[in-house]
């Protein structure tokens, strides 16, 4: 099997990425609920908003919190991030264009490239991951072939982020800082995007979020900077060099290769393999990027299937399964009605234990196994009524179906596509992604020097992540600290 030459993970606590190798027992660190979109200081209530006198500059969010300008990213292309990720390795193992061929290589069934022996493929056992289903995706498979048209030259970026509002609340580490590569120029049956979203380890953990400061500091100083080359200038050097005393966002240790397995990249696959092929469903999936000195006379670097995660399987929700983890997920969604039932669209949420993840997510297929509401169903059942009662319990007017479609709206074909526009109870409706992607590879209508952003990006993530960051530097982020700093991040 593939992931046997990647036990080490295992040792280092990769759970998430060698979930099918190494699963443990519930209750174990591999069964931890790991958040990928909203968790840290973005779901701690936030202080009031500091007075006119106390306030720092506003923040600019095309400047602060995302950058699509053309003139900028054309300094992050694909063949940019690989390169560096080999040359972290030392420039042994894989060459660049190797490691982005071994990552389209899991989409393919075994045994794969010659000259990548021994990875992960969709085949392994028995086309599953963590127990669920793994298909093949042999369109996007094929950019593992040597000689593929598509290769590593055909990704460029089409936005950086700044998540700082995910940055832990006890400040182990300064949240994540996102590249998002997509296949160019756009091609509506041939659309494929690679996200890398690399989690900055606070080199002051022992002063929690406050050793994050520099970082917030930074995001927020370019909101003053005018000039596009000028911070285009800053933001390399923060990616790939560092700002003082902390690591480059672009590292390989920061994708999952860490104890703690924080950090991932996710892939957006759509590919027709050709204008008269039929169609096939819109696939999200997760990835660690994990070292192995185990079997080679040098470390090489892989792309390892990981779970997706705040992702349960769909069928988990079917009152109906017969799946022996269904009883203990619906016991578990029972505790998380509250969190869910939050009156806020950007603060609710639920935990996920990984026990319970799905290996992939279809954005697109209506009743399909991703479709929560279609496997919950009308009712009545016995799930129903616990849903019911918990809601009741907290004082809720919303129905059972309304936390369902909450819980899909927070899994990545739910943002996507599934609960695109439409509504998740108490008054509120979950906003619109662009046409299933939220950074696109098209340009802006109203600027063709930057490439067009969704509506749920521009008018309600973007805004709250705007006052999360603006109300840190108002104040102090030891303030914030809910737990104990903690010191044992060195990764």
């Amino acid at each position: 099997m593939g992931h046997e030459r990647f036990n080490r993970v295992c040792r280092v606590a990769i759970a998430a990425a060698m979930l099918s190798a190494c699963e443990g027992p519930a209750g174990s660190e591999a069964d931890e609920a790991p958040q990928s979109d909203r968790t840290g200081i973005g779901m701690v209530p936030p202080p009031p908003s500091p007075q006119p006198s106390t306030a720092p500059a506003p923040v600019d969010p095309f400047r602060s919190l995302i950058v699509t300008e053309k003139s900028i990213l054309s300094r992050f292309n694909g063949r940019r991030v690989f390169t560096r990720l080999v040359a972290d390795n030392g420039g042994t193992g894989f060459t660049a264009d190797q490691l982005f061929r071994q990552l389209w290589d899991t989409q393919n069934p075994a045994p794969g490239q010659a000259d990548l022996p021994g990875m992960p493929h969709c085949t392994d056992n028995g086309n599953t991951l963590n127990g669920f289903p793994y298909v093949c995706r042999p369109s996007e498979g094929g950019q593992a072939r040597l000689g593929s048209v598509i290769n590593l030259d055909s990704y460029g970026a089409v936005g950086l982020y700044n998540r700082f509002d995910l940055a832990a609340a006890d400040g182990s580490d300064c949240g994540q800082y996102r590249i998002v590569l997509a296949k160019l120029p756009f091609n509506p049956g041939m659309r494929n995007f690679i996200n890398f979203e690399s989690v900055l380890p606070n080199p002051h953990p022992e002063l929690g979020l406050e050793g994050c400061r520099p970082v917030a500091e930074f995001w927020s100083g370019l909101s003053s900077v005018s000039d596009p080359l000028a911070r285009a200038d800053k933001l390399e050097s923060f990616y790939f060099s560092g700002l003082p005393g902390f690591e480059p966002v672009v590292g390989m240790n920061l994708y999952g290769n860490n104890p703690r397995s924080l950090g991932q990249v996710r892939t957006n696959q759509f590919f027709r393999g050709g204008p008269d092929a039929p169609p096939v469903p819109w696939m999200l999936r997760e990835f660690k990027l994990v070292r192995d000195c185990t079997s080679r006379a040098a470390c090489t670097l892989a792309f390892v299937p990981a779970t997706v995660k705040t992702n349960p399987f769909g069928g988990l929700f079917n009152p109906a399964s017969t799946d022996s983890r269904a009883s203990a997920f619906q016991s578990h969604f029972v505790t998380q009605v509250a969190s869910l039932a939050l009156d806020d669209l950007d603060r609710f949420n639920y935990s996920v234990p990984d026990t319970f993840n799905a290996a992939q997510d279809d954005a697109q297929t209506p009743g399909g196994a991703d479709d929560y509401l279609a496997r919950f169903g009308p009712g009545p059942s016995a799930f129903h009524q616990a849903i019911g009662q918990e809601l009741a319990r907290v004082g809720s007017s919303l129905t059972p179906r309304d936390v369902v479609a909450r819980a899909q709206a927070l899994s990545c074909g739910g943002c996507h596509q599934r609960n695109s526009g439409r509504p998740v109870g108490g008054g509120l409706t979950w906003p619109a992604s662009a046409n299933f992607v939220h950074s696109t590879e098209t340009d802006d209508p109203a600027d063709s020097g930057r490439y067009a952003i969704s509506p749920a990006l521009r008018d309600q993530f973007l805004p709250f992540r705007k006052t999360v960051l603006e109300r840190f530097l108002a104040g102090s982020g030891s303030a914030r600290t809910t737990a104990p700093a903690r010191v044992d991040v060195t990764w």
